[in-house]
């Protein structure tokens, strides 16, 4: 009997990890047989990826590899980081010109300014009843799990140094003055992918209304670039495994699996909300809209996967556009909605602050009344908008509400021990929900049948 290749890697990699459990607790098994075994299994992995041909294959191997590399070799995978950096900064080249090239096209060519309000509207109402949703289940799991009750848990001192690094670098941000760009140059290099959005979309209006012959150059010039921009992910694509294998194998040699022993409860509590929010609110919604699941699996499964391996959202951009473009889904639509909700379409992070905030202050023996929990998620609604390019966002937000709630904000700093592995659950979430958003809204514009 033939076994399908999804089922060979789940039961390899099942192979591989209860073998560096064996090795980690010292069960009494040879050393040298059970070392042998395990890379065996790795091989068979890799040799697997290298049959299938496909890059979301490379990327699956390539997570667990850099998970046994970080366990096994810490001190050589403390510089794989370089890998990731590599690769982020590749992307980051590619998504300001791609968003400007896409939009422009996508608005200028076809006039209709009247559909560009429209789709916005709709798009912005969505986004807030979705992270609302999404600010709810982050309550309720927290207050049914009671994790932070009871838990007497030091801050390290490695938590402390970046917590401090993060305020540090913390500026004054007003969140409606900076959704608009004062030098596009300067948006695009702190990737203000809003900024950029915003100065595309009234670059194209402006396009639309000079006369064809004025219009027709840089038409064709955007064209052209938006194509070239494809390819060019195509090519840095390729080294999407390297980044996501570097990525893991530093998080795990730099915090360990032993972390998790005392914040277990937390991001149990996270994984387990998150899951509700894609099975309760996600997939309803794509019922709603009569989605074809597998079609839409399919696209997003390469860009989600990238995420929640690299923690980034930005990394997965430029691959979900071209995919979701793929999947049937017009330009014009992608290029509106999927940046924007890069803004204020942030499911995960929301849902995580308002579960970490409670946390927080379960941790720190303050009792939340339902009124008080309330405040802090309507609060949480405005402040966790437009701030998706501030480095460390999510964390400053969670500080800033700890601080209003009358909290030593310094409790908070003890989430930091297993940050790296939430922020992969809620980053790969943000990159879903935005995705599904971007389907939604071609949908209620009837620019999408399946």
């Amino acid at each position: 009997m033939k076994i399908k290749s999804g089922l060979l890697v789940f039961i390899l990699t099942t192979v591989a990890l209860l073998l560096a459990v064996v090795d980690h607790y010292a069960v009494p098994v040879h050393v040298g047989l059970l070392s042998f075994t395990r890379w065996l299994v790795w091989l068979s992995m890799i040799y697997w990826a290298y049959q299938r041909r496909s890059l979301t294959s490379w990327i699956v191997v390539s997570m667990f590899l850099g998970c046994e590399i970080g366990f096994s070799f810490p001190t050589v995978a403390l510089h794989l980081n370089t890998l990731s950096s590599i690769f982020l900064r590749l992307i980051k080249t590619i998504i300001a010109p791609l968003i400007f090239s896409t939009l422009v096209v996508g608005i200028a060519a076809h006039s209709n300014l009247k559909q560009v309000g429209r789709m916005g509207l709709k798009a912005i109402i969505y986004f807030e009843v979705v992270t609302s949703l999404a600010l709810f289940i982050g309550l309720a799991a927290i207050n049914i799990t009671k994790a932070g009750e009871g838990a007497e848990i030091a801050v390290q001192q490695a938590q402390e140094q970046r917590a401090e690094k993060l305020l540090a670098q913390r500026g004054t941000h007003d969140v409606i003055l900076d959704i608009f760009p004062e030098n596009i140059a300067k948006s695009i290099a702190e990737g203000q992918v809003l900024q950029v959005v915003v100065f595309s979309i009234l670059f194209a209006m402006g396009l639309a209304m000079v006369s064809d012959q004025k219009r027709k150059p840089m038409l064709e010039f955007c064209e052209s670039l938006s194509e070239v921009m494809f390819k060019f992910t195509n090519i840095v694509m390729y080294f999407a495994p390297f980044a996501v294998l570097g990525a893991l194998a530093y998080s795990i040699a730099s915090f360990g699996f032993e972390v998790l022993k005392n914040l277990a409860m937390l991001v149990a509590t996270l994984y387990a909300a998150l899951l509700v929010f894609i099975l309760f609110v996600l997939v309803p919604i794509g019922l709603i809209i009569k989605l074809n699941f597998r079609k839409f699996i399919n696209a997003i499964t390469e860009p989600v996967t990238i995420a929640f391996s690299t923690a980034t959202s930005e990394s997965a951009l430029p691959k979900a556009m071209e995919n979701l473009e793929a999947m049937g889904i017009p330009r014009k639509v992608v290029s509106f909605v999927l940046p924007t909700g890069y803004s204020f379409n942030l499911d995960g992070s929301t849902l995580y602050l308002s579960l970490a905030s409670v946390f927080v202050a379960q941790m720190a023996g303050v009792d939340l009344s339902l009124g008080e929990q309330i405040k802090m998620v309507l609060i949480l609604m405005l402040t966790s908008k437009g701030v998706a390019g501030v480095r460390g966002a999510t964390f400053l937000i969670l500080v800033a509400t700890v601080g209003d709630m009358g909290i030593d904000p310094h409790k908070a700093f003890v989430v930091l021990g297993v940050d790296a592995i939430m922020d992969m659950a809620r980053t790969g979430t943000n990159v879903l929900g935005n995705c599904l958003a971007t389907v939604v809204v071609a949908k209620w514009e009837g620019e999408y049948k399946d």
